[in-house]
């Protein structure tokens, strides 16, 4: 009798660590990129060649899926392997909010410890930050550091969200002692500017919400005091984060590392570099995601000059689907012009149709993954237990599934169902069906733009027929519309049909 499919891969692992070593592992991920942002996915207004490279000569999924339609619950999803709306704190925080991640809960970062790797993360991490009453003047503490991560340089919530500082291992880099940082999401501090008072002194306008203390000449969320010789400098954070994640690799190349690159683009405030402005006809939207490609391209060639590249696995995606206008006037809707960020689907950021969550999924391992493109149902909700299996590790959680063979480009079936969600709201997909419960009004999201997939009464959609969500087939297929409604209940255990308050920001 033959090897199966998770013995073959089992024994090429071990083949590649009498050979190599354990795979270094590198997770890639952005912020609010859509389906059609890139390149290999149709993009022709925006030039992705480095993200297209991890696509084209590795494998690409056509059905790739974050949990979320929002960022901080998709965060949660992807380091837990835990379905985001099992844990009520994982919606999107604001920038004092406590760790929302357990430190007794498994993550991957502490299951590849176990294997001996050394693990950090730079970027953006916006899971919460210590107990809910953080002074910025000493160590932060519970943070990334206490789920796993030996090295941890990051922003603690947003570029659009207050403190604007860079945070390395707990301790705010480059704060004055003499001039400590205060901060409230509830009232300004006496006599601190403001995008509602002061809009002289703003170089980019808000739109909505973006109207609290003034950074740089930019309105955030939130008050802020203090801090000046901290606070970072916006148009130079891609290159910023970039040399951390460089200097992370060349320091821990001669031990298996685990490093987690969530890149801050295209998310507002849209703040490329001088030499990127322009580099697209779609404004700073298209201008960051160009930057963003660069990014990735240097960061590739980092692994290529210190030799890794054909040791490491890496994994590309985003942490939700794509919008334009989300709280800055900066032509980003405007200028959009015939390009698509949100694919052939419906929605977009916020929203329950696919634009949500159907979001760029590729993974790249230079000679160990064979250049090719899968239909089949794959979640970051998964890549706890499939990295696991690669490692050879068992830890497993119930909501994360071993589809390390199809993420490695074997033979293999990816996900039979998938729980989606969007700010509370849920839906559910099972094989080419998608079916999204009856919800409260608003159907769309004005600020913004977007339909949020919201209905008085049941939606069913056969994507295989349908791709763009447009033929609702509840009243015609009332039998599928029934075992979906019943799957799901099981799944969830209660079908939430009343629609909480949206976030936004």
């Amino acid at each position: 009798m033959g090897l199966s499919v998770a013995a073959i891969l089992f024994v090429a692992c071990e083949q590649n660590a009498v050979d190599q070593g354990p795979p270094n592992i590198v997770v890639i991920y952005m912020d609010d990129l859509g389906y059609g942002d890139v390149g290999v996915n149709g993009s022709t207004a925006i030039q992705t060649p480095h993200m297209d490279r991890l696509a084209n000569e590795g494998m690409r999924f056509t059905n790739g899926y974050a949990t979320s339609a929002t960022c901080t619950p998709s965060r949660y999803a992807l380091l837990t392997g835990v379905y985001p709306w099992r844990e009520k704190q994982a919606r999107i925080l604001p920038g004092t909010a406590p760790l929302i991640i357990g430190t007794e809960q498994m993550t991957i970062p502490k299951m590849l410890k176990t294997k001996g790797y050394h693990t950090g993360i730079v970027g953006k991490w916006h899971l919460g930050l210590g107990t809910g009453n953080v002074n910025w003047n000493e160590r932060v503490t519970p943070g990334p550091n206490e789920v796993g991560f030996d090295y941890a340089y990051i922003m603690a919530a947003t570029q659009d969200r207050v403190p604007t500082v860079y945070i390395e291992d707990g301790h705010v880099v480059n704060l004055d002692p003499n001039d400590p940082i205060e901060i409230n999401y509830q009232q300004n501090f006496e006599g601190e500017p403001t995008g509602v008072d002061n809009q002289e002194l703003l170089t980019m306008k808000w739109h909505h919400g973006h109207n609290n203390s003034i950074v740089n000449g930019i309105g955030r969320i939130g008050y802020m005091k203090g801090g000046a010789s901290a606070k970072w400098s916006d148009v130079d954070m891609a290159d910023h984060f970039l040399e951390r994640a460089q200097a992370y690799v060349k320091t821990h190349k001669d031990t298996p590392f685990f490093l987690y690159y969530p890149l801050q683009q295209p998310h507002v405030p849209r703040t490329p570099h001088p030499r990127f402005v322009g580099a697209t006809d779609l404004g700073p939207r298209g201008d960051v995601i160009a930057e963003a490609d660069w990014c990735i391209g240097e960061f590739l060639k980092t692994l290529e000059d210190e030799g890794l590249l054909e040791n490491t696995l890496i994994v590309f995606t985003s942490d939700n689907g794509p919008v334009l206008n989300d709280g800055y006037y900066d032509d980003s809707d405007t200028k959009n012009g015939d390009h698509t960020p949100w694919g052939p689907f419906r929605g977009g950021k916020y929203s329950l149709f696919e634009a949500g969550t159907h979001v760029p999924f590729f993974t790249f391992w230079k000679g160990k993954i064979s250049p090719g493109v899968s239909d089949e149902i794959v979640s970051q909700l998964d890549l706890l237990s499939s990295i696991a299996s690669i490692v050879g590790n068992d830890v497993r959680t119930s909501d994360s599934q071993d589809l390390a063979a199809v993420l490695m480009g074997q033979d293999g079936k990816g996900r039979e169902n998938l729980v989606i969600e969007a700010t509370t709201r849920t839906a559910y997909r099972k094989g080419d069906w998608v079916m999204i419960p009856p919800y409260d009004k608003p159907a769309v999201l004005t600020n913004v733009n977007i339909e949020l997939g919201n209905a008085p009464e049941y939606q069913l959609y056969n994507l295989k027929t349908d791709i763009g969500e447009q033929n609702n087939l509840a009243l015609s297929n009332p039998e599928m519309l029934e075992t979906m409604k019943l799957e799901f209940a099981t799944i969830k255990g209660d079908v939430v049909t009343k629609i909480e308050s949206i976030e936004l920001k």
